[in-house]
């Protein structure tokens, strides 16, 4: 599992992820339908992708998506003692 909580580490990732399938940036945009200047523009700045596109890069790349549901301890402590928000 790669955990990621900044823009810069899902570029990292991507772009190690997409190297260790053995694909070019061509091959992945053929994949996915774009171009490969469009998968350099993703690689460099994912940030700004819209949700239905990463999902698709990662399936197209053998990944997936997990969420963890962990409450930041911050947040805990700002919670109402009801549980609710």
């Amino acid at each position: 599992m790669f955990i990621v909580t900044n823009p810069s580490q899902l570029t990292a990732y991507l772009r190690s992820l997409r190297r260790a399938r053995g694909l070019t940036q061509a091959a992945l945009g053929a994949r996915l339908g774009v171009t490969t200047a469009r998968v350099s523009a993703i690689e460099r700045n994912p940030g700004v992708l819209s949700t239905a596109l990463l999902l698709q890069v990662l399936k197209v790349l053998g990944a997936r998506l997990a969420l963890d549901t962990g409450t930041p301890k911050a947040a805990r402590s700002r919670a109402p003692s009801t549980g609710e928000w």
